[in-house]
């Protein structure tokens, strides 16, 4: 029986749909006889304990410049729904922090995916502290002095806004750089949220593995590479995917964190590593289905909506 699919995401009509992986999940979802509604951030409310979005109705189709249809603007009760992705891109700021608390009053009614109230409480860059013994070293921090201590002690690193996504704002301070106070005043004078500054791995320079998992289980990898004269790989970016197998140490990390995933209600998720250190675990709009596909000639779309389908029937 088909279901009913909500996607809360970005405008869709600018998406890049040979590379958009919420575009990839609809058209999966769609060719499973699932019916969609698509709706933007900004057209959740909570009214009086009901979860409303304002959207529409939604046709995907693999034709750039024209790939959707939608219906006339409606509003409807999420608790009706079967299914409602969480798929808008950070940054992950109180406004994002805001859709997760409403969507979590679809508990116990509709299935979230990503679960909001762990996407919430396990942010990216946060999340991957729970397990030091798979990261370089780390420290999250605003003062100034404690990040001279770490950047003194570790030489080369990289510095970045807690809270950034898609490479923006990421820098790469070596050693003998005397920037490391200029860029505390730019970013603590942008916002009041701490800093995360990593040991720097010169191995990204061969690439940052983003490694993709279903429902705590890893179903591939794509490397990343950066473009000439960048420090950061992300493909917004300008970094070059790559075919890639998932080694040893993937399937090691992958043993480490994949059941906390799969506990917490994490269906899609995309973890980074580099050098065989785990950087960061990307639940709140992982991407790389694509690629992967492509790459490996599997079904990406279709493991995700089958673990879906399998936690309804249960």
């Amino acid at each position: 029986m088909g279901l009913k699919i909500a996607i809360q995401m970005d405008p869709i009509g600018p998406i890049d749909i040979n590379a958009d992986s919420s575009f990839r999940l609809a058209e999966e979802a769609q060719a499973r006889g699932h019916s969609l509604f698509y709706y933007t951030p900004d057209m959740l409310s909570l009214r009086s304990g009901r979860v409303m979005a304002r959207g529409q109705d939604l046709t995907v189709r693999r034709e750039q410049g024209n790939h959707f249809t939608v219906g006339e603007l409606r509003d409807v009760d999420l608790a009706e729904w079967d299914v409602v992705w969480l798929r808008q891109d950070p940054p992950f700021d109180m406004g994002y922090i805001t859709t997760t608390h409403i969507l979590d009053f679809l508990a116990g009614q509709t299935l979230v995916v990503n679960d909001p109230f762990w996407v919430r409480n396990y942010p990216e860059k946060l999340l991957v502290l729970k397990f030091p013994d798979l990261t370089p070293p780390t420290t999250i921090a605003r003062d100034l002095e404690t990040l001279r201590a770490f950047k003194q002690e570790h030489g080369d690193i990289i510095l970045k806004p807690l809270y950034g996504n898609g490479g923006a704002g990421v820098f790469k301070l070596e050693h003998a750089d005397r920037n490391l106070n200029s860029l505390h005043e730019l970013f603590t004078s942008i916002n009041r949220e701490p800093l995360i500054a990593q040991k720097f791995l010169p191995d990204v320079a061969r690439g940052d593995k983003r490694v993709i998992l279903v429902d705590g289980a890893p179903v591939g990898a794509i490397n990343r590479v950066p473009a000439k004269g960048e420090t950061r790989s992300n493909m917004h970016v300008g970094g070059r995917p790559e075919k890639i197998a998932l080694d040893a140490r993937d399937h090691e990390i992958c043993a480490a964190i994949g059941p906390l995933l799969k506990e917490k209600g994490q269906v899609f998720v995309g973890i980074d590593v580099i050098g065989g250190s785990l950087t960061e675990i990307n639940v709140t709009s992982p991407t790389g289905i694509q690629e992967l596909e492509r790459f490996d000639d599997i079904n990406v779309a279709a493991k995700i909506w089958d673990a879906i389908e399998r936690r309804i029937a249960a």
